[in-house]
């Protein structure tokens, strides 16, 4: 089912300063109840260390327990490794078709691996798939060396695109995730979950290699090590990750009726708890949640009178798409209210703050924006302004 869409129609404006609020559910008008509310079940327990589960469109979490506690992610280290490596081919500093060199300490790398040979070339379309299919720590060390000019480099970029991407438990140390007595790397479920999202929506073109079953390299077949990916045909990526101080470890995206969900599991005791732990949270959040589109970019939300300008009324609206999390079903509940001002004059430009929107559910907000004017209102001549201070005054609008 496409997510749903609040008709222009609800919205109503407001003087600054008071909220002008229209309850969108439907009212049974005969018998005088409002709209049953939706019933869902308390949250699973999730058997995990840390856990969250967000909507991907919106970032709102549905679910989360210990989400902040930075921890040592494993090859979920590996997501940051390839979004950096996703980045420089974005940005036209590496390409899919160059060659990069294998160093002896990318090939003596222990652990999951691509099995790349020393002293050889790899291009770097080979090289992002080992990474992300094989987990390869291998490639993870030979495209950091080859990006930053070592891995100790590679990781203080890591750093500095975690600042970026507001991730605020993440700490790296190396390109895999590799755990040594002497130090590990550290991120936390919200962190990896924001990491995900950011994958999802800034790498389009790429992203499809997370949902890839099996990469062929040296003629040494690997399965993709996320097994959900056989599993359940909604999930299209992301990660595992494993080590003795890491315990069992899943990052999953899934798409099902217009919703994306990215779930994450951090410390399960086993290979296939991660996997139970994970599915657990996902039907959860599809069963009893929705993104629920609330407009489109520049739609009309509601027309408010302007004054003394060449035209008698000004669109106001919102410049992007907005869609919310909500309780399935409840779209219809939505209350919407606009504050602007009791009087607007022109000249007003396309693009102006007018005023705010604010989207409750239950009495709690759950969006809140700035609105603007949909297009520029010029001054109007001198008889249309003189004829609207008439109209102002004699309607006790106009302060004396």
């Amino acid at each position: 089912m496409p997510s749903s869409t609040i008709p222009p129609i609800v919205f109503g404006a407001c003087r600054k300063g008071t909220l002008c609020s229209l309850l969108l559910s439907a009212v049974f008008l005969h018998a005088g109840f409002a709209a049953a509310q939706s019933i869902i079940p308390r949250p699973p327990e999730i058997a995990a260390s840390s856990y969250i589960l967000m909507d991907a469109r919106t970032g709102h979490v549905i679910l989360e327990n210990n989400a902040t506690e930075a921890l040592p992610p494993a090859s979920l280290t590996k997501i940051m490794t390839a979004y950096i490596a996703v980045e420089e081919i974005v940005n036209g500093n590496l390409g899919m078709d160059d060659e990069v060199h294998i160093s002896e300490k990318a090939w003596r790398m222990d652990g999951s691996k691509m099995f790349v040979g020393v002293n050889t070339n790899v291009s770097v379309a080979d090289l992002l798939r080992g990474i992300i299919i094989q987990s390869g720590n291998d490639a993870s060390v030979a495209i950091a060396e080859h990006i930053a000019g070592s891995e100790d480099a590679f990781a203080d970029m890591m750093n500095q695109y975690a600042e970026v991407l507001g991730l605020e438990q993440s700490f790296f140390m190396n390109a895999s995730g590799l755990d040594t007595e002497e130090y590990y790397n550290e991120m936390s479920a919200r962190d990896l979950a924001l990491l995900s999202r950011a994958t999802i929506a800034n790498h389009p073109d790429y992203y499809p290699i997370y949902a890839e079953r099996e990469f062929t390299y040296n003629d040494i077949r690997q399965p993709n090590r996320n097994t959900l990916l056989f599993r359940d045909r909604n999930v299209d990526g992301l990660k595992t990750g494993w080590t003795d101080r890491a315990g069992f470890c899943l990052v999953t995206s899934a798409q099902r009726d217009g919703m994306r969900l990215v779930a994450v599991v951090m410390g399960t005791e086993s290979e296939n708890a991660r996997v139970v732990e994970t599915q657990k949270m996902l039907t959860y959040g599809f069963r009893y949640y929705e993104t629920w589109k609330l407009n489109d970019a520049n739609q009309v939300l509601t027309s408010v009178p302007i004054w003394s300008g060449e035209r008698n009324a000004l669109d106001l609206g919102l410049g992007e798409e907005v869609y919310v999390t909500i309780q399935r079903g409840r779209g219809d509940d939505l209350e919407a209210a606009i504050n602007v001002d009791e009087v607007i004059y022109a000249p007003v430009e396309a693009g102006q703050v007018m005023g705010t929107i604010d989207i409750a559910l239950d009495g709690d907000s759950i969006y809140n924006s700035e609105i603007t004017a949909l297009q520029s209102v010029a001054l109007g001549g001198v008889m249309k302004r003189m004829t609207d201070w008439f109209s102002l005054r004699f309607s006790n609008l106009l302060s004396n």
